[in-house]
């Protein structure tokens, strides 16, 4: 065996370990899902019963306003304006983290290669954000623009939700890398991070589209993109599974196809194509 083989050897064997941790790590994160969702519940719950009640303390005050005197009763409104603003911020993020841990536990107990009628635009949307927030849990000083373009009342699709929501969140880590690596080396110019992402249904086919203004690739690197093991990124930071995983995920399971659209230095547009006709 020569030196190289035994290298590539000693690779595949840390990049094996490496999604087997990250295949626990994965039922470790639907079983804390499950735990969180029943006290955001009692949050959302007493949120609203708490807003029936300011309201019911109004009525009170509107009563006895004679009582409390103009100057009481306006303070005493303003204070009800802002504790309904508050009540309704802690019911519309409980909410939002509801929606997270429903996604998270949809992937987490669908089975291998099923077929599942998705609403493509919410699973977009949440691992898009779950990408960006990862990036900033790691670096405190990441942030970028980010700009959703979703069409309005599409229906659901046949995919597979486990393995969609992985493309997604493949091509957006790349792309939060490519616009943190271009923010880097352009410090002191007027360059603005930013990802535009796109949802397209039509009558054939559906489209998700994710588009960023970072490094973009070579020819050379745009040809190897999909090759298992092949990654731009330093040791330790990639494992050169991702994109060819996703190839298999849209062009194999989804018969699908991806393009991509990149200039060196400008940046890169992916573009998932995913037909309506899956019969599965």
């Amino acid at each position: 065996m020569t030196t190289d083989e035994q290298k590539q050897i000693e690779l595949l064997q840390k990049q094996l370990h490496t999604q087997e941790k990250m295949a626990s790590l994965g039922m470790l994160s639907a079983g804390i899902a499950h735990e969180i969702q029943n006290p955001l519940n009692f949050v959302i719950n007493f949120s609203k019963m708490s807003e029936k009640l300011l309201d019911d303390l109004m009525d009170i005050v509107d009563e006895c306003r004679e009582k409390l005197g103009d100057d009481d009763a306006e303070e005493i409104t303003e204070i009800s304006e802002d504790l309904k603003e508050n009540m309704a911020k802690i019911e519309e993020h409980g909410q939002r983290a509801i929606s997270i841990i429903r996604s998270i536990l949809l992937q987490s107990r669908g089975k291998e290669n099923e077929f599942l009628p998705t609403d493509i635009c919410q699973l977009v949307h949440e691992y898009v954000w779950l990408s960006y927030h990862a990036m900033r849990a790691n670096d405190k000083n990441f942030n970028i623009a980010i700009k959703e373009e979703y069409p309005q009342d599409m229906p659901k699709k046949m995919v597979i939700p486990q393995d969609l929501c992985r493309a997604v969140l493949n091509v957006m880590n790349n792309a939060c890398y490519a616009v943190k690596d271009k923010n880097v080396n352009s410090e002191g110019t007027d360059y603005q991070p930013s990802i535009i992402v796109k949802v397209e249904d039509g009558a054939e086919d559906f489209s998700i589209i994710i588009s960023d203004n970072g490094t973009g690739m070579t020819d050379e690197v745009r040809k190897q993109l999909f090759d298992t093991f092949f990654t731009t990124k330093p040791v330790g930071k990639g494992t050169g599974l991702g994109m060819s995983i996703t190839n298999e995920i849209i062009t194999n399971k989804h018969e699908g196809k991806i393009l991509v659209d990149t200039t060196p230095g400008e940046g890169t547009t992916f573009t998932f194509v995913i037909p309506n006709s899956l019969k599965k």
